[in-house]
């Protein structure tokens, strides 16, 4: 089926995804509920997944079109290029945080430039992140056998991974099983690209504006729970303003409801299941039982927790040094931003970094940190089908997603080409 569909004019394979992006456009409701129903999304979240939903196939359907190499020079009489190739078969396997877009941003590219996918959803988001990809594609005209569901738990990843199919693994979810993934497909000579966490922060300049800073830092932790890589897990704020800050961000954590977004209009939703419930509340109480102290919440409210904001911490403590993915904001001072790059950096994780204040002192200290986005006068939660997305150290293995460049490479093989007008003339 991959070879047929990789054969098929540029022409065709845009409309495809050009007509994807319309039905996700018309059954935009239905899909928004899906989201709400099973993976705990508000309202507002789900809206703005499947508009980056949208926006990803409409991105991607300018792929086929995409320069496919380059043309390059010989010391020999010849044309010599070098062409960019489908891949083959791709694997994705996606979350459940955000199960529609995570997945939609390696299925589109993969399907745009002629590859077959096997895409394998969080078991727990198995319609939102696999069904309804599935469904869209094949209204809009897929050939059969090119999108291939499999929903399953890690044995039906594990076979995803070592399938002598699959040339080419793409993977979002946490470091752990990242590492592994990238363990078994360095074995096979695979290629895995590798989405993984972050525990990012937010920095806080001298002469910010406190409340707007607040309301962004407040976005950054607590949107659809904190359950995203992105989310801000470390509010690092100048001394001069750290008791005006942490005071706004604990007014905004205690307005914030937490109920089932099914039923009614709150800010925060379930987490995902009862054991990342237990794993995020004891993580609180570990921190505060080592000397941090709650600002707000701190409390299991059914199936969510409260919005939390925690001070007094040290950087070695739980809530500092984990990705907690949960609505939990730890808050500490820094005096001088050397100081403040320093506890940048001093992460395992390197995703994505705010900076609010003075745009030139903005820009000096992100020459110095280590991250694979920098967000200047914005909370570190932001993607867009067109930008390049990816972190370094332990969130990953750079930049494999949005964008033409990053798409090419990460679902396409380079072959080397000559061409001589007649048989060359050889020695033997």
């Amino acid at each position: 089926a991959q070879r047929a569909w990789a054969a098929t004019s540029p022409q065709r394979r845009a409309a495809v995804l050009r007509r994807a992006g319309e039905l996700f456009t018309e059954h935009a409701a239905e899909i928004e509920d899906w989201l709400v129903r099973e993976a705990g999304s508000v309202r507002s979240k789900a809206g703005f997944e499947t508009g980056l939903a949208i926006g990803e196939c409409f991105e991607c359907a300018a792929l086929p079109a995409h320069p496919q190499g380059e043309v390059l020079t010989s010391e020999d009489a010849r044309w010599s290029l070098a062409r960019r190739r489908p891949a083959g078969v791709v694997g994705v396997i996606a979350p459940f945080n955000f199960p529609l877009v995570l997945g939609l941003r390696s299925v589109a590219p993969a399907l745009a430039l002629g590859n077959a996918v096997l895409l394998k959803p969080d078991p727990r988001t198995a319609v939102s992140g696999g069904v309804v990809v599935a469904r869209i594609f094949e209204e809009a005209g897929l050939p059969a056998g090119v999108l291939h569901l499999l929903p399953g738990d890690g044995a039906v990843g594990r076979a995803v991974v070592e399938a002598p199919e699959v040339r080419v693994v793409s993977f979002t979810g946490s470091t752990p099983v990242g590492r592994a993934i990238g363990e078994r497909a360095g074995r096979l000579l695979k290629r895995a690209h590798l989405e993984l966490g972050g525990n990012n922060a937010l920095v806080v300049l001298p002469g910010a504006d406190v409340a707007r800073a607040a309301s962004a830092g407040a976005f950054g932790s607590y949107l659809h729970q904190g359950q995203i890589c992105m989310t801000t897990g470390r509010h690092l704020v100048h001394e001069s303003v750290v008791d005006e800050y942490t005071a706004a961000l604990a007014a905004k954590a205690d307005a914030l409801r937490v109920g089932d977004p099914a039923r009614e209009d709150v800010a925060l939703g379930p987490l995902i299941d009862r054991g990342q419930l237990e794993r995020v509340h004891g993580i609180v109480t570990d921190s505060v039982a080592a000397g941090a102290k709650l600002a707000a919440g701190g409390e299991i409210d059914g199936a969510g927790y409260r919005a939390t904001v925690l001070t007094g911490l040290t950087t070695d403590m739980p809530a500092w040094r984990e990705e907690i993915f949960g609505p939990v904001a730890p808050v500490v001072s820094f005096s001088t931003t050397e100081e403040a790059a320093r506890i940048v950096n001093d992460s395992e994780y390197g995703l994505s970094v705010g900076i609010l204040g003075d745009v030139g002192t903005a820009m000096r200290l992100a020459d110095r940190i280590d991250s694979g986005k920098v967000h200047i006068n914005e909370q570190t939660v932001s993607d867009e089908p067109n930008a390049p997305f990816g972190g370094v150290k332990a969130s990953g293995t750079g930049s494999r997603f949005g964008g033409p460049a990053a798409n090419v490479e990460a679902f396409t093989e380079t072959q080397w080409l000559t061409v001589r007008p007649d048989i060359a003339d050889y020695p033997f």
